[in-house]
């Protein structure tokens, strides 16, 4: 079963390992923001880690897809809803 999100915003990654997210979105019908910042972490090339406090996005996801100007990245959210993060570079 998917996690439906609505989501829009921007998460900006510097090559330091670390960044800010700036991220309006609507889970189960309820609004919520994420302005904060975070670190993250690439493992073994298919694997992003991102480290931050009170985030639902604070985990490890899988990147399975990977092209010049976009990504696409699955995780869990603890029990058995898949969420699906698409990004593109802009």
């Amino acid at each position: 079963m998917d996690a439906k999100k609505s989501l829009t915003g921007t998460i900006s990654f510097s090559n330091k390992g670390d960044g800010v997210k700036n991220i309006n979105y609507t889970i189960l019908g309820v609004h919520r923001e994420d302005k904060s910042p975070f670190k993250w972490t690439w493992t073994d090339g298919k694997y992003i880690t991102i480290e931050s406090d009170g985030s639902d996005f604070s985990k490890t996801w899988i990147i399975i897809e990977n092209k010049k100007k976009s990504q696409k990245w699955k995780s869990t959210d603890g029990s058995n809803l898949v969420q699906t993060l698409e990004l593109e570079k802009r």
